[in-house]
């Protein structure tokens, strides 16, 4: 069964930054064969796509986030990482890593970002 493990979330000033990490486990095919997502969903709001990195490497950013966060990934420690700098209050929200693969689409429980002064 697969798993993913979403941490790294926490309270942080506006302006800050923070990292957040989500391990993968129990999946059929390479992690390095699954495209990889950030969604984020802020209370009352509907999710919303943060960030994506495929299968190659190639990224792609909502509107919102472009030049202050960067997606990445470590295929040999099957993780995506989420680096969130100039953290604004808007930023706040619960933050969701999917894998997916054709059909198959997997969610971590999530991880609380807060932006607060």
């Amino acid at each position: 069964q697969v798993q993913l493990v979403e941490s790294g979330g926490g309270l942080v000033q506006p302006g800050g930054s923070l990292r957040l990490s989500c391990a993968a486990s129990g999946f059929t095919f390479s992690f390095s064969s699954y495209g990889l997502t950030w969604y984020r969903q802020a209370p009352g709001k509907e999710r919303e796509l943060v960030a994506t990195i495929t299968r190659a490497g190639n990224t792609n950013y909502a509107d919102s986030v472009k030049g202050r966060f960067t997606i990445s990934r470590d295929n040999a420690k099957n993780t995506v990482y989420l680096q969130m700098n100039s953290l604004k209050l808007d930023d706040t929200a619960v933050y969701y890593c999917n894998l997916g693969r054709y059909a198959l689409s997997y969610w971590g429980q999530g991880t609380q970002v807060t932006v607060s002064s």
